[in-house]
């Protein structure tokens, strides 16, 4: 089923309208609206000129451009970042260099991938026990370094 997802771009950046760069890729290409500068060590908030209305049951996934990591140790510091239905402001790529020199973004650069999922109906029910199961409480590497 294909849905329709509504969206405007910030003011003379129509040429950064997200798309796909092959016809069967997963993630709409998000760009930068701006010139800037990542330095080593922090997130910022790299704008994109995008403004969305996705359908109620919806949610956008901003993810890491593998290429952007690979060489140039950049990854978003939530990722991924999760855009609700309700959202109307501007898409926002929080992005950090993992590297040891500021890296240059400038204005067009594919900064991230945005996917756009499907939300399950789920309701979340209070009880006063959980099943047992063998892993238990087990997490944070209780499985061993393997």
């Amino acid at each position: 089923m294909k849905i329709t997802v509504k969206f405007k771009m910030f003011e003379g950046c129509d040429d950064l309208t997200p798309r796909k760069a092959h016809h069967d890729d997963a993630a709409y290409d998000l760009r930068s609206r701006v010139d800037m500068e990542l330095p080593p060590g922090r997130s910022v908030v790299v704008p994109s000129g995008l403004f969305m209305e996705l359908p109620v049951g919806y949610e956008a996934q901003v993810r890491p451009r593998s290429g952007l990591a690979l060489k140039h140790n950049l990854t978003l510091t939530n990722t991924p970042g999760t855009i609700d239905a309700g959202y109307r402001g501007e898409v926002g790529v929080i992005m950090f260099n993992l590297g040891q020199e500021p890296f240059a973004v400038r204005r067009g650069d594919r900064i991230a991938q945005m996917v756009i999922c499907k939300l399950p109906e789920a309701e979340m029910v209070c009880v006063d026990e959980l099943s047992d199961t063998l892993r238990g409480a087990g997490g944070f590497g209780s499985t061993g370094k393997q």
